[in-house]
């Protein structure tokens, strides 16, 4: 990966640090890519495995937008005459020049294979620290911030002065359940990470490897150690690791530091260089990025937006990141500090369809007058949710604790926790990411101009997808039902069995059964349910995980219902108790390839014996009658026919239940 990155890097050919800054930029437009040496069959020549795998798994077709930029034609552009190539977007077919050389112009709009170039304005090379109203303020809180935080005994992390920015969120769940984004990758986009690489909040992650590449497309070098402390800021919201004195919301997640915004001006250029720092992460494998920039206004009006083009398909920042979201990357973007301005409106990105707007609020939830207002111009809602963005708590440059007031601030700490929930349930794409978290927000059924759909629940948000992603089925004989079920959980949950008998109007609550998950991950269940007294009639069984057992944090979801049919009454003597003839059949080896053995040791004979096999989906696959001899015996089952998968085989005696088993084909 390395290696690869190392090409990337070298595509976006760098310019000579000595080249005259008052060179103007440009655009360059290509109308294709045809005969191209790099082919969609073989995506690894110019994507990461982990880009590749992105898309297998969401069934994301590699297309030509994924295919570099023709680098015959990018030669002719920088050989038309005095023309430094600052950089190149696959997406935009595209490059990014320096040059002031009129015939040069000339000579590369004439190219039959440019579509057209546009200037894009200057762009101002300098190390000076940002003013850092452009992104939000930031100050220093008093030495009781973290006396005022309680922390709960039974969490995983002790969050010292973050606590209430996590726990808005009940964040803490995610984090106790497992998720502290350890499989997960996350890109920043901002404007520089002053003194990350000593910042005292990362000791851990760097002592961890998490750091696995930076690259600053405003200077073309790997350097984004300086230029703002903006980035660093945000930064540090997600990735900070000092227990008792703050813990970020992803602290144990995989990161690159993308410098792209040149923080001192306001130029069309920084978009340009927002689309190549999301197409550097998309080829690198990252899953989310945090992006706390915006775009309305720029140092040359001619390049201003207006609130008509805040519709999700006009900038060059909101299509470039509309794009990322379709290469399958969960983009979380600030929503703009413009609420008490003439303009109020969210900016670019922040309109884009498929990019999670995030606003702010404080640490009660109440609205910040600044955070910016939606909805975008085509009537969308906008903000999507809100977060911390008032008073957050943050690192500053020199490794202290101080606070900060933006929506750059509320937008990490949203984006760190939306990254713990997609670590849970990477079977899900992006976009029911964000459709689950604004559903668990706090105004999505009236949602609000300036709070979007609200401020998100996480416990929730984990209930909704473990709801989608459980599944349930029973069977009944003779009175005696079998429920199966599969969810994903982990050993601090439970699962509680209700069942409402015909002529009920409730459920009751006939067993419970603890979870076993060692991590968080997919399990298979299966429980029998004697009925012992019902007339005759539909039966409904329905399931309720309790995600927190905790009598504080008690959390339960319904995760499925399944429905049976007695076509007769049922009493005591209805049924068999199968509990102790269960242990005197076996069935194995398990899980199988091609033959099972089903061994009895109840020495007794055994006439009209039905031995009945089912998928988890409840269809009946094998069913054949058999009548077992005195002594102890042992059956052979031929499985070949069989797919792979997980199934129950029931045996039936005089018509009634006699025992169940549950196994898996390889």
């Amino acid at each position: 990966m390395k290696q690869f990155l190392l090409l990337l890097i070298a595509a976006l050919c760098i310019a000579p640090s000595g080249f005259s800054q008052a060179y103007s930029k440009r655009v360059v437009f290509f109308t294709n890519k045809d005969n191209t040496p790099f082919t969609l069959s073989n995506p690894s020549a110019y994507l990461t495995a982990r880009a590749i795998d992105r898309r297998t798994r969401y069934s994301i077709a590699i297309d030509s937008t994924d295919i570099p930029v023709l680098q015959r034609y990018v030669d002719s552009v920088r050989l038309a005459g005095a023309v430094t190539i600052l950089g190149r977007s696959k997406w935009l077919n595209a490059v990014i020049i320096q040059t002031t050389d009129a015939a040069a112009i000339a000579k590369i709009n004439a190219f039959p294979f440019v579509k057209k170039s546009d200037t894009i304005a200057l762009r101002i090379n300098t190390t000076a620290q940002p003013v850092m109203d452009k992104f939000g303020t930031i100050s220093t809180p008093s030495s009781g911030t973290a006396a005022r935080i309680t922390q709960s005994l039974g969490d995983t992390f002790n969050y010292g002065a973050s606590s209430n920015q996590i726990k808005i969120h009940t964040g803490e769940f995610l984090h106790n359940i497992g998720a502290r984004g350890q499989t997960m990758v996350m890109a920043f986009l901002d404007a520089g990470f002053t003194n990350f690489q000593t910042n005292r909040f990362f000791d851990s992650a760097r002592a961890r490897n998490q750091f696995l590449g930076t690259w600053d497309f405003v200077q073309n070098s790997s350097n984004v150690n300086s230029f703002s402390g903006h980035g660093l800021n945000c930064f540090s919201i997600v990735a900070s690791y000092i227990p008792g004195t703050f813990v970020g919301t992803c602290p144990e997640a995989k990161y690159y530091l993308l410098r792209t915004e040149d923080a001192p001006t306001e130029q069309i250029i920084e978009e340009y260089n927002w689309v190549m720092g999301a197409e550097y992460a998309d080829s690198a494998g990252v899953d989310v990025i945090s992006s706390s920039l915006g775009y309305t206004t720029f140092d040359n009006p001619v390049f201003n937006h207006t609130y008509a083009q805040m519709n999700g398909n006009t900038t060059v920042v909101t299509r470039g990141a509309d794009m990322a979201a379709k290469k399958g990357m969960l983009v979380v973007n600030s929503a703009g500090n413009d609420g008490n301005n003439s303009w109020k409106f969210i900016g670019a990105p922040a309109d884009g369809d498929s990019v999670l707007t995030v606003g702010a609020v404080n640490s009660s939830g109440i609205i910040a007058s600044f955070s910016s207002f939606g909805p975008t111009s085509d009537g969308r809602i906008k903000p999507d949710v809100v977060s911390v963005g008032s008073g957050t708590v943050l690192s500053d440059i020199n490794g202290n604790v101080s606070s900060g007031n933006g929506t750059s601030f509320s937008c990490p700490n949203l984006a760190g926790l939306a990254t713990c929930l997609w670590q849970l349930f990477p079977e899900y794409n992006n976009w029911k990411i964000i459709t689950t978290l604004r559903k668990a927000s706090d105004r999505f059924s009236v949602p609000h101009e300036q709070y979007g759909y609200g401020l998100p629940d996480m416990k929730k948000a984990v209930g909704f997808l473990l709801a989608d992603v459980s599944s349930m089925n029973a069977l009944v004989n003779n009175c005696t039902s079998t429920i199966n079920w599969t969810s994903k959980d982990i050993s601090t949950m439970r699962y509680d069995i209700e069942r409402k008998l015909p002529g009920e109007t409730v459920y009751t609550k006939i067993k419970s059964i603890p979870a076993k998950g060692i991590v968080f991950s997919a399990q298979s269940y299966q429980t029998t349910d004697m009925i012992t007294s019902s007339p005759a009639g539909t039966v409904n069984y329905r399931i309720q995980q309790v995600i927190d057992t905790s009598a504080a944090g008690f959390s339960s979801v319904a995760i499925d219902s399944a429905s049976v049919i007695l076509n007769g009454a049922c009493s005591a003597t209805s049924v068999i108790d199968i509990s102790n003839i269960r242990q005197r059949i076996k069935l194995y080896p398990n899980p199988i390839a091609e033959k099972i053995y089903l061994s009895f040791t109840d020495g007794s004979k055994l006439d009209n014996l039905t031995i009945q096999l089912f998928s988890v989906s409840g269809q009946l696959v094998l069913k054949q009658n058999y009548n077992k001899p005195n002594g102890n015996i042992t059956l052979p089952i031929d499985l070949s026919p069989l797919q792979k998968g997980n199934y129950i085989l029931q045996i039936i005696k005089d018509g009634k239940l006699y025992a169940v088993k549950e196994f898996a084909k390889q």
